[in-house]
């Protein structure tokens, strides 16, 4: 029924304006704003809508993820924009930067704005 229809992935924030500074600014993509809601327009024509709420809660997993070709170039150019990444303990083999090596592809962790978890993947 619906393998001809596109689709899109959403999630909320409690802050547009933020979430606008932080995917326009800080990561550099294609967003664009209407009637108070966000597309992000990365690489690769997918696209994501963010829209608030009130009563936001951040989602207990990755919402987004960015696939990059060297994640130690990425994870330093992130950290040099000022983003933190997440450090999840014992089980996730992370180095110092926070990157998670030898379970799958190199993955590291960081949240946006409104504590969503985003991350950067090699591949």
């Amino acid at each position: 029924m619906l393998k001809n229809s596109r689709a899109f992935a959403s999630f909320s924030t409690d802050d547009i304006a933020a979430a606008k500074t932080f995917y326009g600014s800080t990561l550099e993509l294609g967003v664009t704003e209407e009637n108070g809601l966000l597309m992000l327009n990365p690489a690769g024509g997918q696209r994501v809508l963010i829209y608030p709420k009130e009563n936001h809660e951040p989602a207990a997993y990755t919402v987004l993820n960015f696939q990059v070709k060297n994640i130690d170039l990425a994870v330093d150019e992130l950290t040099d924009r000022g983003i933190a990444f997440e450090r999840y303990g014992e089980g996730f083999n992370q180095d110092e930067r926070g990157i998670m090596r030898g379970n799958g592809p190199p993955i590291a962790w960081f949240k946006d704005p409104a504590g969503n978890i985003l991350s950067v993947i090699e591949g």
